[in-house]
């Protein structure tokens, strides 16, 4: 029978860093203070190139990003911006058709406000009166008339979001045209709705500021809070850009697996700068008046859709960065192995 092995004799020693001894001489001690001092001293660089330099997740979901957006972003930030200004009119065409259908054609003008309070005013200003008159001119069947045109034409719009996010994950179409454009627009259909959902959550949070100040004007505070539904138009464009990744990003990355929330937050938050930052930068450094005339609100407004439709593509690719198949394959492989072995 063998023999058992002393523990003495089969137990390890630790490393050599970790057998020394350490010195607690005045020396040692004042070298250990000098170590830390320069720690501190670089601590923030040191921590930056530890978390988001070259070789790090940060680093390579930003180059990703980058990359993906140089490739195919100013392209498709053109075709959005010629897109907007094309689809942006037969939309406020289909919102009057659906108020119509509900009994609010008298609320067509909230919803063309509605429509343009996350626009700068340059550009809301040049798009207002045309919208109008637009929705104005067109009752009965002419209006649905309008709006069946109209259908088709935002969802050229949809469809190029899709595009952008399919080239983005890289994938392909896997389904008819004609799919796709039903889908398109049920989402338009569904975007009318939840405006139109919006706007009664704004009648309704007018009557309560309205009452308040009536009846109870010792509550000032509460109508100051109630005022902050000046930041709902923010937190709508959030979530309705988070639906709109989120319908349209390819099945394949549609899980909770591939987050679609960060994508949708930094276009809502590219959107909201561009639309804060414009007019002040427009009236300092540019004259477009002295360029292009009478077209000069036109070009602004291209101009604007062509920034908005930029940080859209940035949006898109950074979803797509941030994506990580190969572990997510990996994890699936593991189950269904699980699985397998279960079974036998």
């Amino acid at each position: 029978m063998a023999e058992r092995a002393s523990p003495l004799r089969s137990s390890k020693l630790p490393p050599a860093q970790d057998r020394e001894v350490r010195s607690l001489s005045p020396e040692a001690r004042r070298q250990s203070a000098r170590d830390e001092r320069d720690e501190s001293r670089a601590g923030l660089r040191s921590v930056l190139v530890r978390r988001m330099g070259p070789g790090t997740r940060a680093f390579e979901v930003f180059k990703r990003t980058m990359v993906g957006t140089y490739q195919d972003g100013f392209i498709h930030a053109g075709n959005l911006a010629y897109l907007s200004m094309l689809a942006i009119f037969p939309f406020f065409i289909i919102g009057a058709a659906v108020f119509q259908l509900v009994g609010g054609a008298e609320r067509t003008s909230q919803m063309i406000a509605a429509v343009l309070v996350t626009l700068p005013p340059t550009v809301s200003d040049t798009i207002e009166p045309v919208a109008a008159n637009i929705v104005e001119a067109r009752s009965g069947w002419l209006l649905w008339l309008g709006a069946a045109v109209a259908l088709w034409t935002v969802s050229s719009l949809v469809e190029t979001i899709r595009d952008i996010l399919r080239r983005a994950y890289g994938t392909k179409a896997i389904h008819a045209f004609w799919k796709y454009r039903l889908l398109s627009a049920g989402i338009i259909l569904a975007a009318v709705v939840l405006l139109l959902i919006s706007l009664f959550a704004q009648v309704v949070i007018g009557t309560a500021q309205a009452v308040i100040d009536a009846s109870l004007p010792q509550l000032s505070q509460l109508i100051g809070t109630l005022r902050l539904s000046r930041i709902v138009p923010a937190l709508g464009l959030a979530l309705s850009l988070y639906m709109l990744f989120y319908s349209l990003t390819p099945h394949e990355y549609r899980s909770k697996a591939y987050p679609k929330w960060p994508g949708a937050l930094f276009t809502a938050a590219w959107w909201l700068g561009v639309t804060t930052a414009l007019p002040p930068i427009l009236s300092s450094f540019f004259a477009y008046n002295l360029t292009y005339g009478s077209l000069a609100g036109i070009i602004i407004a291209l101009f604007f859709f062509w920034l908005v439709g930029l940080g859209l593509v940035i949006g898109a690719e950074l979803n797509a960065a941030l994506a990580e198949p190969e572990t997510a394959g990996d994890e699936l492989a593991n189950d269904s192995a699980d699985n397998t072995q279960t079974e036998e």
